[in-house]
């Protein structure tokens, strides 16, 4: 597949993975990260990254981000009305399970965007 068009989507784990030098898996992570022209970063993904990362690496390390995110492969992505709704479904299909908001929003704008790989550190 062309590189120009691998876009996917990612979940909160991936980047806080990818901003966390120290992280075990952040080698591999920024080999995938490479391999896509785009990663469709949710605006709920982009909240909860900036507060783990915060608590972890510091509120510099945050404002890097934000400052590098629009010349960054990521490209953000807000929930539409009909993703709340879906989200609300997700959540209730799942409801035994350990997903939580923020994963539903990601599995929802996946189905919008008809986008079949997420990148995630979650099993």
């Amino acid at each position: 597949m062309d590189m120009e068009r691998k876009i996917t989507i990612s979940d909160t784990g991936f980047v806080v993975a990818l901003l966390n030098q120290s992280d075990i898996k952040h080698s591999d992570v920024v080999a995938i990260y490479q391999n896509y022209q785009q990663i469709l970063l949710p605006q709920t993904v982009l909240a909860e990254v900036a507060y783990l990362v915060g608590r972890s690496a510091g509120v510099s390390t945050v404002a890097a981000f934000l400052k590098g995110l629009s010349a960054s492969r990521f490209h953000l992505i807000p929930l539409s009305e009909t993703d709340v709704i879906r989200v609300s479904e997700i959540l209730e299909e799942y409801k035994d399970s350990r997903i939580d908001f923020v994963d539903a929003t990601v599995m929802a704008i996946a189905e919008r965007l008809k986008i079949t790989l997420v990148l995630t550190l979650d099993r």
